[in-house]
């Protein structure tokens, strides 16, 4: 297989741009760094199309050595034939390389092979013929194999190896299997029914039936989850005589024969025993691993939102972490993200000291000048927010504000050891308080801290490969991170992990580092760091910024080897350092065009992407790509279920978004759901094409059923933006 070309042909991008790409891939260079310094050599590829490519050339390199290994384990044996190297050649997945070595794979113990050593290939080869007679007749000829020591005492027992060793032949041959798979993948149905007396959560799924070419991602992880708990009964099912007679037509032979119905009967059974349930765990595998990858994309877009929240700079936040026996957890943190008070209060059940805990909040929010209060939305979150919502209301000359904050994952970091480290004088409850207003304030930097499938914005993620989920959510926290950029003197080693060409040990030796010898003046500084070699270097020193620095290309996304360049341009145009500071280089872009941006590419010794980079970081240095997303939504009264009626219109914020729909927050305790066919007045295929995680759109009740606590949405007719437009 020619990899590159068909990587060229799968991603439908050109195979120039391939080989560029997968070159600088096996020189060690990472996908952020590859994005965005590197587009002249790619020709412009983004992290999403990079990180693809990435996956599916580990896949084909490693179903290449796995082709190579079986034509090496068939040679072995000395039966490799030209055809089966044609077929592993042209072999595109990983089962069809496994289906060729079927043969010749060492065989545990079957009845194909005790009919075999039983000595009674001959008088299957024999019945395979299909002879238009025998002599002597088929029973005759079976009793010739009769041998008791063998353990062939009759010649129905011959026959009946025969036919095992017939049904064996069968299912081994690679080309039926794949024609089955095929048409299992057209024309199989899952079936799906009730197991068991009780009622569960699958009651949808008790008389359920769909076919394998039209069942939706999110069906088959329920289907599996429920077949999982025990609660559900689940088949794949072809039509048998399709499959037989598929069967047949390649193994029966045309004319009369008295062999056909012993080998009619062989594939039947062939088909009923070995091939049937083998194909169903293929497709059934096929159709999770692809529900899987598609869960894991929506999980990873979600993700991706979630971290690019835009942050509260600026902001003295104050964090509630609710409860009822153990109380209220309490902190404030200042505008860098400090902790300067904690306190412990009990506005709730069974306690109720509620006048107690009004006096020490409101001594907070004055003492501290708290411009917002980020509550967790865990146990007694809804009492707690109605406890604030009426703290608040008695603080007419104060702008507090509060905002429900998903503490998914929370509990996670508090009891980590990375928590502990950075509060060993807190519990695990102080520590969440904290973590909770600090997502607030800059979500990013707080919820790198915390293993990206404990965040809680994907469905099924429990179901999914662990392995596969970490590195398309780690690649997800790598994006983020590097497309915002990092503070070097202020963030944590969590942080700067994720920052390309840094791993954990180097991180942490930044930040030890940074604390034994002060704050680093420059980029350049960094070098020092013990185990920061030049690759690394190169890799991570564009995405670090050095906010006040002597250098303020220290503080943009110019890499260090374009700062030439990019002075260059400067003194070209007669900009200086304080003009790029002070914001005074507008025209620069006007001007570059009017000399001709390729003539000006030409003159700096660099191509256009990079120039048109350069540009965008001088006009706005030390800029926040988040400052383009939505900002959470701060609230100061509460609402109840209780509260809504039918063709209300509210604001509210999506929290997550899955196949079937999303969940927008409209600061109820129970989020609503905004099913897909309610999304928009145009046709939606997925509910990501037009919303992600932290959009603000404007809702209204369809129905509310509040026995259940649960919240229909619609946003039709409501004039929300729709993002393929954009």
């Amino acid at each position: 297989m020619d990899i590159l070309k068909t990587l060229s042909e799968e991603l439908n991008i050109p195979q120039k741009q391939i080989d560029a790409a997968v070159g600088l891939i096996d020189e060690g260079n990472t996908i952020p760094f590859i994005a965005r310094y590197r587009k002249e050599v790619t020709g412009g590829l983004d992290d999403t199309q990079l990180r693809d490519l990435e996956t599916r050339l580990s896949y084909l390199r490693s179903l290449d050595a796995r082709r190579a290994e079986v034509r090496d384990l068939i040679a072995a044996q000395d039966k490799l034939t030209p055809e089966i190297e044609s077929a592993l050649e042209k072999a595109t997945i990983l089962a069809e390389i496994e289906d060729i070595y079927r043969p010749y794979r060492p065989k545990r113990k079957t009845r194909a092979s005790v009919a075999r050593e039983r000595g009674l290939a001959p008088l299957a080869e024999a019945l395979c013929e299909q002879r238009p007679s025998y002599d002597p007749p088929i029973p005759e000829l079976a009793a010739s194999f009769i041998n008791e020591e063998l353990g062939v005492p009759t010649a129905e027992d011959a026959l009946a190896g025969a036919a095992d060793i017939i049904a064996e032949n069968v299912s081994d041959n690679a080309d039926y299997r794949k024609r089955l798979r095929e048409l299992t993948r057209e024309g199989g149905v899952i079936e799906t029914a009730k197991a068991g007396d009780d009622d569960t959560v699958y009651s949808m799924y008790y008389e359920f039936s769909e076919r394998v070419s039209k069942i939706a991602p999110h069906r088959v992880l329920a289907v599996n989850r429920g077949e999982k708990e025990g609660a559900l009964k689940v088949t794949l099912t072809l039509d048998p005589e399709r499959a037989l007679s598929y069967l047949y037509s390649k193994e029966l032979k045309k004319g009369d024969s008295p062999a056909k119905e012993y080998v009619r009967a062989a594939i039947e059974d062939s088909y009923t025993r070995l091939i049937a349930p083998s194909v169903e765990r293929e497709i059934r595998n096929e159709l999770t691993d692809a529900a899987q990858e598609g869960a894991i994309k929506v999980f990873a877009e979600n993700l991706r939102h979630l971290l690019l929240q835009a942050p509260i700079k600026g902001k003295t936040v104050m964090g509630l972490d609710p409860g009822y026996r153990t109380g209220c957890k309490l902190a404030v943190v200042d505008k860098t993200g400090r902790v300067v008070d904690t306190a412990v209060i009990y506005p709730t059940k069974p306690h109720e000291r509620i006048e107690e805990a009004k006096k020490k909040v409101k001594s907070f929010i004055k003492k501290y000048h708290v411009d917002a209060v980020a509550i967790g939305n865990g146990t007694a979150s809804r009492e707690s927010e109605r406890f604030i919502a009426d703290t608040l209301h008695e603080m007419p000359d104060c702008d507090c504000k509060y905002v429900i904050v998903s503490e998914a994952g929370a509990s996670v970091y508090s009891a980590s050891k990375l928590a502990a480290e950075e509060f060993p004088d807190f519990d695990v409850t102080q520590r969440s308080a904290v973590s909770i207003a600090r997502r607030l304030q800059d979500p990013l930097a707080e919820l790198v801290k915390i293993e990206p499938r404990s965040i809680g914005v994907g469905q099924y993620q429990h179901d999914m490969k662990p392995a596969r989920l970490d590195e398309a959510l780690g690649g997800v926290v790598e994006a983020s991170v590097n497309a915002v950029g990092v503070d070097i003197n202020t963030a944590s080693h969590s942080l700067l992990s994720y920052v390309a060409g840094i791993n954990a040990t180097l991180a942490k030796n930044i930040v030890k580092y940074r604390e034994e010898n002060g704050e680093f003046a420059s980029r350049a500084a960094v070098m020092a760091v013990p185990r920061m070699g030049e690759k690394a270097y190169q890799q991570c020193a564009g995405f670090l910024r050095v906010p006040g620095g002597e250098e303020i290309l220290d503080n943009t996304g110019v890499h260090p080897e374009s700062y030439e360049a990019a002075k260059k341009l400067l003194r070209k145009y007669k900009y200086s350092p304080e003009d790029v500071r002070e914001g005074g280089i507008s025209l620069l872009r006007l001007k570059i065009r009017r000399d001709g941006e390729d003539a000006v590419c030409r003159e700096l010794g660099i191509g256009l992407p990079t120039l048109t980079d350069i540009v965008s970081e001088l006009e706005k240095p030390g800029r926040d790509v988040r400052d383009s997303f939505p900002a959470p939504v701060l609230r100061e009264d509460v609402l109840d279920i209780s509260d809504l009626a039918e063709g209300m219109q509210l604001t509210g914020t999506v929290r997550n978004v899955t196949d079937f729909g999303a969940f927008v927050d409209i600061g109820v305790h129970q989020d609503g759901l905004l099913h897909v066919s309610e999304i928009s007045d145009k046709f939606v295929r997925h509910p990501s094409e037009v919303l992600a995680v932290g959009d603000v759109i404007n809702v209204k009740i369809k129905s509310v059923d509040r026995a259940k606590g649960r919240i229909s949405l619609t946003a039709k007719g409501l004039g929300n933006p729709d993002r393929r437009e954009k």
